[in-house]
């Protein structure tokens, strides 16, 4: 599911401005590992969702979330993709008044639960295509999350825009999916999708990078943050990875 988040209300308090102005940032060794845990945990929770996404779809999960009968969604189906929806607006909006144990436990059952949700592109798409998609999200994700992370670029401007932007997609992807069922208008959204979480990915990441310098030297707050930052990554990631597969992945 896309990042449902609103900047105003749930980074409690941190700025979002761009750490570029900050002294020395590419020296701080400190910021250096903060930004390693970060990466880690994202790529856990993509390597979970993988794992649990692959073992859900050969054990024949797949065949439970549509009637055998009409091919409509079943109830599961459904919960499958509302619940990942629901518990990610929990974590978010809870995370900085959770443990940092009951943040960690919730990131990985989220990164399960949409392992279980997406295991039907295993039985759309060919593996081959799959890992290929795979392979060129990882490759553009990392130039956009570097670019992010590098730029004298102020983006926190974007954030606003680009909040508007996922939950105007997502609506109008559910209205298509209910009401029009148009194969075009998906491709269009695919496309517009993939734009918006490339540039989401990049200014997540110097959002991520500024918090730092917020943080440090807060243990507790340091590690809520890596699991925030993670977070956001990894359904930037997941996105940017469904919406080319629907251009780059060979149907079965």
């Amino acid at each position: 599911m896309a990042n449902q988040f609103d900047e105003r209300t749930t980074t409690q308090g941190f700025d979002p401005a761009t750490s570029a102005s900050v002294p020395r940032a590419k020296r701080d060794e400190g910021l250096r590992k903060y930004m390693l845990g970060v990466y880690n945990y994202m790529a856990s929770g993509i390597l979970l969702t993988g794992i649990v996404s692959l073992l859900a779809a050969q054990a024949g999960f797949v065949g439970l979330l549509y009637d055998p009968a009409t091919g409509a969604p079943t109830m599961l189906a459904w919960a499958m993709m509302f619940g990942p929806f629901a518990l990610v607006m929990w974590l978010q909006f809870r995370i900085f008044k959770m443990s940092v144990q009951t943040a960690r436990a919730t990131y990985w059952i989220y990164a399960a639960l949409v392992g279980a949700s997406i295991s039907t592109i295993f039985m759309t798409f060919t593996p081959v295509s799959i890992a290929q998609t795979f392979f060129t999200t990882a490759i553009a994700f990392g130039g956009l999350s570097f670019w992010g992370y590098t730029t004298k670029k102020d983006l926190s401007g974007w954030g606003t825009f680009l909040i508007m932007g996922i939950w105007g997609l997502f609506a109008a992807m559910l209205l298509n999916v209910l009401v029009f069922k148009s194969a075009t208008a998906d491709l269009a959204m695919s496309a517009i999708g993939l734009l918006i979480f490339a540039a989401f990915t990049a200014y997540k990441t110097q959002e991520v990078k500024s918090i730092y310098f917020q943080v440090r030297g807060n243990a507790e707050m340091m590690a809520k943050t890596t699991i925030y930052g993670a977070l956001h990554l990894y359904m930037a990631f997941i996105n940017m990875f469904l919406f080319l597969l629907r251009f780059m992945g060979s149907r079965e």
